[in-house]
């Protein structure tokens, strides 16, 4: 993505969010409770950012959310072997069912969720299509989960890897707390090379997904630091921690004692989406942090919170939490 253009749009986007979160705390101070960021409203959003001073090609590029499935266009089922079959024949759209009741009924349903309804079947067994993408989207889920992040991607982001305690994948998935804890040559690294006591500790995982990483989190990252130098905030020494999971952030809390600790991690892939990233905050996190005092701004992907627009909303949720000193319930509390 072009540096310049990706820095004009978070700084419009942190303009924009800053100026509702002034009129949001407005609304607060008189009705009380909190505002949350009304992602689920990303029509309107994207409709706002499109008339921004930005060329409409590039502007639809970065920050257009794929819409799901709304459509039944007629296919014919492939009569070679499933091995034969390329992607992007089990990637196009899938014939539903051959008569249904009402299909404006079933258009507005499909229309509203990416699950897998109204796709027939051939006799008691899914359609031959319809049992294609289902192995497709599970085989896609599980590369997630066993692959690895490109060597480049951290390259280019400069960032410095360690491990946690987990030695293997199949040891990650059946003690996650091994992946809670740093190895004691990261523990080294990280003294050595990070700075110490920063506004701001930024961290890369690949967690449960690592095609959430490759696809989302040179975005988000950039768009992030973007946002947080605009504001005058310190940032530490960014690094990736291979096979991580959220409460790692504990040990990285005691390690460089941070105000605040933002982890980007892979999420639990699904059949919907194998590239969902999550963006973890807690506020000074120490060894007994419990999960309340955590918060998250998940589902960053195309087709759900874009990148850019993740990294640059989350500047000004690191700003509130320096402000109050609390994260999670703690915020909410002091809020109130």
């Amino acid at each position: 993505m072009n540096p310049e253009l990706l820095e004009q749009i978070t700084r419009l986007v942190v303009e924009k969010l800053q100026s509702q979160q002034s009129i949001e705390t407005e609304v607060t101070e008189k009705n009380g409770g909190v505002q949350f960021w009304p992602h689920t409203e990303q029509k309107a959003k994207l409709e706002n950012l499109s008339s921004l001073p930005i060329s409409e090609a590039k502007t639809q590029e970065l920050i257009s959310i794929q819409p799901y499935i709304t459509s039944v266009e007629k296919t014919t089922p492939p009569s070679r072997k499933t091995d034969d079959v390329p992607v992007e024949e089990i990637n196009r759209v899938i014939k539903g069912l051959e008569e249904p009741a009402d299909q404006e009924e079933l258009e507005f349903l499909k229309s509203k969720t990416p699950a897998r309804i109204g796709i027939g079947r051939a006799g008691l067994r899914p359609k031959t299509e319809s049992w294609l993408k289902f192995r497709y989207d599970h085989a896609a889920a599980v590369d997630a989960v066993y692959g690895d992040v490109q060597e480049k991607l951290l390259k280019n982001l400069q960032l410095f890897k360690v491990h946690t305690q987990v030695t293997d994948k199949e040891v990650y998935i059946r003690r996650p707390d091994y992946g809670r804890k740093l190895s004691d040559e990261a523990k080294a690294l990280i003294k050595e090379k990070c700075k110490h006591a920063p506004a701001v500790q930024i961290v890369v995982s690949d967690g449960l997904s690592s095609k959430a990483v490759d696809e989302n989190v040179e975005d988000v990252y950039l768009s992030l630091q973007q946002a947080l130098q605009s504001m005058g905030l310190e940032i530490g020494t960014s690094f990736f921690i291979e096979k991580g999971r959220v409460a790692v952030m504990d040990d990285i809390g005691e390690l460089l004692r941070p105000k605040v600790v933002v982890l980007l991690i892979g999420e639990r892939p699904g059949l919907v989406s194998a590239e969902s990233l999550s963006a973890y905050l807690c506020y000074e996190p120490r060894k007994g942090t419990i999960e309340a005092d955590r918060m998250v701004i998940s589902n960053i992907h195309k087709g759900g919170i874009p990148p850019v627009e993740a990294g640059a909303y989350l500047g000004t949720v690191i700003q509130k939490i320096l402000h109050y000193e609390a994260s999670g319930v703690s915020l909410v509390q002091k809020e109130n």
